[in-house]
């Protein structure tokens, strides 16, 4: 749902394919190419390391052999574990609004993995001396320094009702904290996400955006507001150092100070 940009800065963008998205690594054009591939290579053993071990549709992965009760949680791995206590952390956070917990009684952590990975990819690669690059996963970003000196990195939020265009568009500063950008809607996968407590049943939402200074928070939230609806958005804001940028089911737009109108033409 997003596109990261260097502000006219020349970029230098790989690609790998992990938990069934496109994942792109891009820096400033300059840096050295061997670290660049190095950097790749790291954020995608990060990626397929956590596919491994929590995808639903890998039979052998530990969470599926929990779901499947061949496994015990107090069993599972540190790893396994830790995403549960945090997912379920989450869930105490937004009265329900996100929860790892579907309706058909299976444990599911894909709200949240997809953030996990990108939070210790980007760790791998700061690990390598690179401080200005930005991770893009199936639309959700992660930056880090600039991609030039006075620019920001640049992320275009599409829009839901036109997948070819620009809804709005919102400058990323890490130093600042604002980091990272998650986007949730229905607009390509449908009505995916669930909700338990206060947020079931408050579809107000078709489309929401947060920045955020970390990737975790940003992706939770933006499936939080989706499932509760306006009660969750207002909680947001006043809960969280965040900026939000919602489209409703009508087509109307709320935003915080943080988005911009998308350039013409």
């Amino acid at each position: 749902m997003e596109q990261p940009d260097g502000g006219g800065t020349p970029l230098s963008t790989n690609t790998f394919s992990s938990m069934g998205t496109v994942v792109s690594l891009s820096f400033p054009a300059a840096v050295d190419p061997l670290l660049q591939d190095a950097a790749l290579a790291a954020a995608d053993e990060v990626f397929h390391a956590l596919d491994e071990r929590f995808s639903l549709y890998r039979p052998a992965s530990e969470l599926s052999r929990l779901n499947e009760g061949t496994l015990r949680l107090a069993e599972a791995s540190p790893q396994l574990r830790a995403a549960y206590q945090q997912a379920a952390d989450w869930r105490l956070r937004t009265d329900g609004a996100f929860t790892p917990d579907r309706p058909d009684g299976a444990l599911d952590l894909s709200g949240i993995v997809k953030a996990l990975a990108m939070q210790d990819a980007g760790n791998a690669v700061r690990s390598l001396g690179l401080a200005d690059w930005c991770l893009n996963a199936g639309g959700d970003v992660l930056c880090a320094g600039r991609p030039a000196e006075g620019s920001d990195w640049t992320v275009g939020i599409v829009d839901p009702a036109d997948r070819s265009a620009l809804v709005t568009v919102a400058p990323l500063d890490p130093a600042a904290g604002r980091a990272a950008v998650a986007t949730s809607g229905t607009a390509e996968r449908g009505e995916h996400i669930w909700a338990a407590g206060a947020g079931a049943g408050a579809r107000t939402f078709a489309q929401v955006s947060v920045v955020a200074a970390d990737i975790v928070t940003a992706d939770v939230l933006a499936t939080a507001v989706i499932a509760g609806g306006q009660a969750m958005l207002d909680k947001a804001v006043g809960g969280w150092d965040v900026e939000i940028f919602a489209v409703d089911r009508s087509g109307q737009l709320l935003a915080t100070p943080l988005f911009r109108a998308p350039a013409a033409g």
